[in-house]
């Protein structure tokens, strides 16, 4: 098998500008102009220790990502419509002796000459100067309750802007609104500048999920599938997977969010792979299961083949118009079908209201018991709600979401067949609702039962 070639992504160093500058801006000018008179102050994302002196690797507050393309900690944004200066950064000040540690940082110079802040000052600035930067906005977007000290500071703050006001005459917040209703519903309509950065992240993730399939046979461990995945994240130009990736080796794959990855893959058992690279701040969302000995017995191919059915029929209903909830039935009656055909509950499968009855009474859930379907971006589940005016939101041209339907029999599950328990089958894909139908970013990676079988064991040889 031939290599992938790496994805044509500029070296990014600290302190370097944004790879995708313009589309920053164009979020900014798009949530300012939503914002209408009020303000807007977005943090960063704290660091979180993992052990010791050792902090988890930092990524960025998805919110302030999506607006500055900014990415080291400790920054805040300020957006005021109609301000002489709409955009101010509160950031980190250049320290030769912490950059020596911790690496360059763009510091107040960097904000305004790379980033396009209109002004920039060190986050140390930020409580006092806030009194007199919020005069003329009676409301202000801000989320409360994520951080006490903070929450307690802009309180003080505001005492300050109201004291000011009485000299300046100018109304002062008095009104506080969480900025996820207006940024969140701009995030969840991607642009065709999000969709190029989304198709790299499937590009990255084809590959990974390919070279997993190429290394697997009996006697591979889960973990060493995790490191084939997770190393070409990294390889092809990704900055890693979007989250924790999940390798689940036959009944393992029965544990949704299973992330434990240690044991040894056996002959005859399916492998679920839940795993996404991460690229620019969007991560892909890919699940595939595959034979660890690149052969599905019978029994295998056929529940196979009806979560194969079940994620194309709601791939179909991913339409500009539709609601996001037919997605989640269309997968949920083929699948309440199929456990009529695989002997999981009695009843004829070409009876519709046996299938009905599976899904009215609760009794599918037993075998498929989480959504189809989320929304995808900048988060793997990313910002946006399901619901509008009292039902399931309709979709439209610009909505990425996953498509995942999985059938899971639990090992000690009596009432199964006992060729089926410890059986686990999750296919999930990432699609764009577009005008012309559903287009589905991560289709090039192996799903059909051929397809998977010619895939398996290439890296390493046939078993």
């Amino acid at each position: 098998m031939n290599r992938p070639s790496r994805c044509p992504k500029p070296a990014r160093a600290d302190g370097a500008p944004p790879v995708h500058a313009a589309l920053h801006a164009a979020h900014r000018a798009a949530f300012l102009r939503a914002l209408g008179a009020d303000a807007a102050l977005i943090f960063a994302a704290p660091t979180r220790p993992r052990n010791g002196d050792a902090d988890h690797r930092y990524r960025q507050s998805s919110d302030l990502l999506y607006l500055t393309g900014w990415r080291d900690p400790e920054a805040v944004a300020l957006l005021r419509p109609g301000a002489d200066r709409p955009f101010i950064l509160f950031v980190q000040a250049r320290d030769p002796e912490r950059e020596t540690w911790t690496g360059r940082r763009p510091g107040p110079e960097g904000a305004t000459a790379l980033y396009g802040a209109d002004a920039a000052f060190p986050i140390e600035q930020l409580w006092s100067m806030l009194p007199e930067l919020l005069q003329g906005h009676r409301t202000l977007h801000y989320r409360f309750a994520e951080d006490a000290e903070r929450d307690r500071a802009l309180v003080q703050a505001i005492a300050g802007a109201r004291k000011l006001s009485r000299k300046s005459g100018l109304d002062v917040p008095d009104a506080f609104v969480d900025p996820a209703r207006v940024l969140h519903e701009l995030r969840l309509i991607k642009s065709d500048g999000e969709l190029d950065i989304l198709r790299e992240a499937a590009r990255i993730t084809e590959a990974a999920h390919r070279e997993a399939m190429g290394i697997t046979a009996p006697g591979v461990f889960e973990f060493e599938l995790e490191a084939a995945i997770e190393g070409a994240f990294r390889r092809l130009g990704g900055s890693g997977a979007g989250y924790t990736s999940i390798v689940g080796g036959g009944e393992n794959a029965t544990i949704l969010h299973y992330h434990t990855n240690q044991d040894v893959l056996q002959d005859g058992d399916l492998v679920c792979v839940d795993a996404g690279g991460e690229f620019d701040g969007y991560t892909a969302d890919v699940t595939r299961t595959w034979p660890v000995n690149g052969q599905f017995s019978d029994l295998q191919r056929k529940a196979y083949q009806i979560v194969l059915e079940a994620q194309l029929l709601a791939i179909s209903r991913c339409q500009v118009g539709a609601r996001f909830l037919d997605v989640h039935e269309a997968a949920t009656r083929r699948l309440a079908r199929g456990m009529l055909e695989l002997g999981l509950f009695e009843g004829d499968p070409e009876d519709d209201g046996a299938v009905e009855q599976i899904i009215a009474d609760g009794r599918s859930k037993r075998y498929y018991m989480h959504g189809t379907s989320h929304w995808l971006g900048l988060d793997v589940h990313d910002a946006g709600v399901y619901n509008m005016d009292g039902g399931s939101r309709r979709l439209a041209a610009g909505m990425v979401l996953t498509v995942e339907p999985g059938l899971y029999i639990a090992v000690d599950d009596e009432d199964a067949p006992a060729a089926l328990r410890g059986l686990g089958i999750r296919i999930e894909d990432d699609v764009v609702v577009t005008d012309d139908g559903p287009l589905v970013l991560t289709a090039a990676i192996p799903k059909a039962v051929h397809e998977v079988e010619a895939a398996v064991g290439v890296l390493r040889g046939r078993v």
